[in-house]
């Protein structure tokens, strides 16, 4: 016999003892043990793809990153213009004239980026906090479902290889954190 049949048939046998006169004779802990393993699997990715509260801070983060971008146009045009400037004035400054408006438009240039960097980071920051926040709503969420269905084991979806349709919980918890968080307000990720 191969080592995989052999594996197959020892897993039979056990199986087989476990259901037999003695398995019938098990204290009630194991029953209790059984009863915790009340199992269900949710998908976390369709929550966050379709949750209504996900969906709005998705909206708020974009329209911050718009206004963001039209800054940054702007202030980018104004940097193009004056280094123009800047270039046509070069034949007919002072090198050392030259020189110190070059130094005013490299420091010009350099608060620029500055400034994107920290818009960058704010809306980062924001974008987490509300994030974080929903999170916490879902979190809850799935321990009031868990109690209320005496689940001892919520796996991810993404993480089992073969899942019954009945063990997916997934549209039960979408429906709730969509009727308890709507929308959430994103903070102004500020200048």
């Amino acid at each position: 016999m191969r080592p995989s049949a052999i594996s197959t048939l020892c897993a039979l046998v056990i199986l087989a003892s476990m259901t037999g006169p003695a398995a019938a004779q098990q204290p009630d802990a194991d029953k209790d043990v059984i009863t915790l393993l009340n199992m269900a699997v949710i998908d976390t990715e369709v929550i966050r793809r379709n949750s209504m509260a996900f969906k709005d801070i998705g909206a708020q983060i974009a329209k911050y990153r718009k206004a963001i971008r039209a800054d940054i146009q702007k202030d980018e045009e104004a940097l193009r213009s004056a280094n123009e400037e800047l270039a046509r004035k070069r034949a007919i400054l002072a090198p050392e004239t030259f020189a110190e408006e070059r130094r005013q438009f490299e420091e010009r240039l350099l608060q620029v980026q500055r400034t994107v960097q920290k818009r960058k980071k704010g809306l980062e920051r924001v974008g987490f906090e509300a994030l974080k926040k929903v999170e916490a709503v879902l979190n809850k969420i799935i321990t009031e479902v868990a109690k209320e269905q005496s689940l001892g084991l919520i796996l991810r979806k993404n993480q089992t290889v073969l899942v019954a349709k009945e063990l997916d919980i997934t549209p039960y918890v979408l429906k709730r954190l969509d009727t308890a968080l709507p929308a959430l307000k994103v903070s102004d990720p500020g200048t």
